[in-house]
């Protein structure tokens, strides 16, 4: 039996649905080239003024941004059920911000490290593009073909 055809269709977001959804977690992960590998971090973020702040210390993140290169960042999501997904892309540019303001909002909104440790420095993201989805959660019925028991082939 073909089920494909009665599953709904990932719904398309937009801007503002994706905004709406970003608000609505705390975490994303930020991908970004370094030399000839792409890097991938869980980092944890807020919105602020149509841009995404994530607070780190030094090393890898730090490094990135020099230059304002650019960045991937995806965040995702259930419904309370399990039963609705959605997933978040943004692709910009980040760059180290320092302005006693820029940290003000930060931590207004929430913004904390995870980790212990000196978690100095803010980088902002700008996006270029946001796309996201919405989709129904298959069944895990409707993954799989059926299978033959063992010995019949």
């Amino acid at each position: 039996m073909d089920t494909a055809a009665t599953e709904p269709e990932p719904e398309n977001l937009g801007v503002h649905d994706c905004w709406r959804y970003l608000r609505s977690t705390s975490v994303c992960r930020m991908a970004f080239t370094r030399g000839d590998t792409v890097e991938i971090f869980p980092v944890n973020f807020v919105p602020s003024n149509g841009t995404l702040l994530i607070r780190t210390g030094p090393g890898t993140k730090m490094d990135a941004v020099a230059g304002r290169k650019a960045v991937s960042l995806e965040a995702d999501g259930l419904n309370q059920y399990g039963t609705i997904a959605w997933s978040v892309v943004v692709k910009g540019h980040a760059a180290v911000v320092d302005d006693a303001e820029d940290f003000q909002d930060a931590s207004d909104a929430g913004l904390s490290p995870w980790q212990a440790g000196p978690k100095e420095s803010l980088i902002r993201v700008t996006p270029e593009e946001i796309t996201g989805r919405k989709f129904v959660i298959a069944p895990p019925t409707r993954w799989w073909a059926p299978q033959e028991p063992a010995g019949r082939a």
